[in-house]
């Protein structure tokens, strides 16, 4: 399978251009959208999920069995392949896992109440919460409820999943939990994870795009980005009066304030002064980079 997205565009009433001209070709398996807070992320997402209509461009889905799917143009189709998690999952909060799951089976057009038994108690299983399933939701903890977004998202066999910053607030054990559930739904289907979280992409994409204010920056897997970057990174110790000055004669990409003193990352194609050591680039340096307009 593969989502062609091209020329993709969406401009809103107060000319605020939140997706401009994107391009992305999309395969089979983890796909990381990184991107900071309006960067355009949750428009193409709603887009892709058929909650909004785009001003121009396309997105194709192919390989599917009964042939290709025009998402702008045929939604219902859309419908019945996607698994969606929204940034913004809310609950019933007195109802019970398994009885909310079910209700969202039967609103997914599974009718034959055994086999959606069948199906609730796989999904519940397979996100870790069958021993809970008769919880009310209101108690769970915010892993637990992204838990089980997954399994509503997961209703129907999709062979197209959006998650929208899953794991934004959610403690280490759940990031992990929820990263490994993630890795095993992207092995057979298009899982598109959105986050601004560069350490959720690095762990578990194989491949993404760098997007800020409507565009794409960048694109490739995070050894390709990281790569482009060789021998043109450069980290320095510094106190923090140093910091502005240094931004105002070199790239500086990222700052951070470790034991006392700032760290400081420029990208340069040579020492950017004599306290500068070079490093080996990371996921964050080309994010940061591309976001700041150095890449």
């Amino acid at each position: 399978m593969e989502l062609q997205i091209r020329d993709l565009a969406k401009t809103y009433g107060n000319d605020v251009r939140a997706l401009d001209r994107v391009s992305l070709t999309i395969p089979t398996g983890m796909f990381g959208l990184l991107g900071p807070n309006g960067a355009g992320k949750s428009t193409l997402m709603r887009t892709l999920a058929t909650l909004q209509d785009a001003d121009a461009g396309s997105a194709v889905l192919h390989g599917l069995p009964g042939g290709a799917i025009d998402v702008l143009r045929d939604k219902d189709a859309v419908r019945r392949v996607l698994g969606y998690l929204p940034q913004d999952f809310g609950v019933y909060a007195k109802v019970s896992a398994q009885d909310l799951l079910d209700h969202f089976a039967r609103l997914k057009g599974l009718v034959d109440a055994p086999s959606r038994r069948q199906t609730v108690d796989a999904l519940l299983h397979r996100v870790n919460l069958h021993a809970v399933r008769k919880q009310h939701l209101g108690g769970f903890s915010g892993g637990m409820r992204q838990r089980f977004g997954i399994a509503q998202a997961l209703l129907g066999d999709p062979k197209l999943i959006i998650v929208d910053e899953p794991t934004a607030g959610l403690d280490p054990e759940e990031r992990t939990r929820f990263h490994n559930l993630l890795v095993e739904i992207g092995e057979e289907v298009i899982v598109l994870l959105s986050t601004h979280i560069v350490s959720d992409v690095s762990d578990l994409c194989p491949q993404l795009a760098i997007m800020n204010k409507g565009r794409v920056l960048a694109t490739g897997t995070p050894v390709q980005l990281t790569g482009a970057l060789a021998g043109r990174i450069w980290e320095a110790s510094v106190n923090r009066a140093e910091v502005a000055p240094l931004r105002e004669q070199h790239k500086v990409i990222s700052t951070r304030l470790y034991t006392g003193k700032t760290t400081v990352h420029v990208i340069a194609d040579g020492a950017p002064g004599p306290d500068f050591v070079p490093v080996e680039a990371t996921l964050e340096d080309a994010y940061f980079a591309a976001i700041g307009g150095h890449a």
